[in-house]
């Protein structure tokens, strides 16, 4: 399977929340509820991610939940085994096999301040992949990098010490 940035983060997610529902998830990223809606189906087909059963959380499950404990009002999900097991392994080289945008650009973006500087750092054509790494929601229509992107980022960040 290729993985989205979409995908990467709702894994990268999970693994930190555990627990969580689609609207809390776009909220935090600012993306559209269909996009998430999407890439957490095309996860359970997968069989990374699975709905979490029951008609409670308690915050011990639910690390972002700020009370005790709460009933449940969305349908939640969480990492399968198989889905843990994979977030496990993800490292460099991980990325540049199963990220679909290119990972030196991506790599890129991260040590610069917009998408033109990451091109000339990394020797990318800008007009090559700017529809691309846009789609993707990575960066705006002005070539900043979007909230979604610098959140991915971190998340990487704190798992990779290369990407530091």
């Amino acid at each position: 399977m290729q993985f989205f940035p979409i995908h990467l983060y709702i894994l990268l997610h999970l693994k930190r929340a555990n627990v969580n529902y689609v609207k809390m998830i776009a909220k935090m990223i600012e993306l559209s509820l269909e996009l998430v809606k999407t890439a957490l189906d095309d996860l359970m087909k997968a069989g990374l991610v699975e709905r979490d059963q029951g008609s409670a959380l308690k915050r011990s499950k639910a690390k972002f939940k700020k009370a005790f404990e709460v009933r449940k009002h969305h349908t939640y999900y969480k990492l399968s085994r198989e889905g843990d097991l994979l977030v496990r392994r993800i490292d460099e080289r991980w990325l540049r096999e199963n990220l679909t945008v290119p990972y030196d650009l991506f790599k890129a973006l991260m040590k610069t301040e917009d998408f033109k500087s990451a091109c000339k750092e990394a020797g990318f054509n800008e007009s090559e992949f700017f529809e691309e790494f846009l789609l993707h929601r990575l960066i705006t229509p002005s070539g900043k990098k979007t909230k979604f992107f610098k959140m991915l980022t971190t998340m990487l960040s704190d798992r990779l010490i290369d990407l530091q």
